[in-house]
């Protein structure tokens, strides 16, 4: 789909409101699930988005399955709540607790990291839960060099400052919400005050500022995460290398980044209208992409299938007239992109979700 403005994603999401409850709950169901599975799946969770949509849903783990990866999925999801609950409380100024209770939600407590160094010599270090961090971070970009972010004794001046802008600049109204969003992310990023978890943080947020702000909250989509984290890094060429720079820094400083994000929330937002003003048996939806399928065959067996889990390929064979083959080749391919599975019980599970 081409690029839509974001000018023309607001006005089209505008255009159908109010929207109805039952479209508001399909819309917050969908984004439960694609928000939780891709903000987790950047940072390497390895539970599948089926899985995500049964556990989050039905609070079930099914085949195999870290343990750690269903606890932080869960934890995310509370996080989840946690902050679209916050965001509604409109009098209320942001605060540092809250970032950093949103924290101690999502890593749940202090746990620690072992690390074999070169020589075969065992170090590690402890995470700790809603706490900033005692020792520094960094990263190694793709292009080989080390990035460093905040230090342990700068950040909470830092995180100080950060709070108190927003607070500021909120008020002020000197910047759209889409532009506040974008630019706490940044700075934020550039502080990366605990750690683990604050690319988790961050994008939380975000929806956080969009939310309060009126907005429907965006998905930073895994399968994009290269252009997520390329945006950053063009942004960082600009504002450069030292922290602190980085944590102060201005709209204009970070362009790449905000050229990005604007288009980001508007191919979101242009989603969310899709979803409920595009009615058509044989359009689906799966972690936020349209699938319109070439034949009206697909939209009928996944109907089958959500009303009859237990369902036969000869069943199918009986209702559309074609043969078993047919039939094999078409579920096959729905296997294959994740939109169905069975279960050990041998019933179908649909993911895919129905645009009617």
């Amino acid at each position: 789909m081409k690029q839509v403005s974001l000018k023309n994603a607001l006005s089209a999401w505008q255009s159908i409101q109010p929207i109805s409850e039952k479209d508001r709950e399909r819309l917050s169901r969908r984004f439960t699930i694609d928000y939780n599975y891709n903000s987790n799946h950047i940072e390497g969770n390895t539970l599948t988005y089926g899985q995500t949509e049964i556990l989050l849903l039905f609070g079930k783990v099914v085949g195999e399955a870290q343990l750690r990866d269903v606890q932080e999925m869960t934890a995310s999801n509370v996080g989840l709540k946690m902050m679209t609950e916050e965001a509604k409380i409109q009098d209320m100024p942001l605060t540092q607790h809250f970032i950093r209770t949103l924290h101690q939600t999502l890593l749940r407590e202090d746990y620690t990291v072992y690390r074999n160094l070169p020589g075969g010599v065992q170090t590690s270090y402890t995470i700790h839960a809603g706490q900033y961090k005692t020792r520094p971070n960094s990263v190694i970009t793709r292009y080989g060099d080390r990035f460093e972010y905040a230090s342990p004794e700068e950040t909470p001046a830092l995180m100080t400052d950060l709070v108190n802008w927003y607070n500021s600049e909120e008020e002020a109204g000197r910047l759209s919400p889409i532009e506040l969003a974008a630019l706490f992310h940044y700075r934020y990023i550039r502080i990366h005050p605990f750690e683990d978890g604050n690319g988790r943080i961050a994008r939380l947020m975000v929806n956080f500022i969009l939310s309060r702000h009126g907005l429907p909250m965006i998905v930073v989509r895994s399968r994009s995460k290269q252009d997520y984290l390329e945006a950053l890094h063009q942004a960082d060429l600009i504002v450069g290398k030292v922290p602190s720079d980085g944590a102060h820094a201005a709209i204009n400083d970070i362009a790449p980044f905000v050229q990005y994000f604007q288009g980001l929330v508007a191919n979101e937002i242009f989603h969310d209208y899709l979803f409920v003003a595009h009615k058509d048996e044989n359009v689906w939806w799966y972690d936020g992409e349209m699938i319109e399928f070439r034949t009206p065959n697909y939209a009928k067996i996944l109907r089958m299938m959500q009303t009859r889990p237990v369902l036969t390929q000869e069943e199918v064979r009986e209702e559309l007239g074609i043969s078993v083959t047919a039939i094999a080749k078409l579920i096959g391919q729905l296997i294959d992109k994740n939109y169905v599975e069975k279960d050990a019980n041998g019933s179908w599970r649909v993911f895919i979700t129905p645009s009617v």
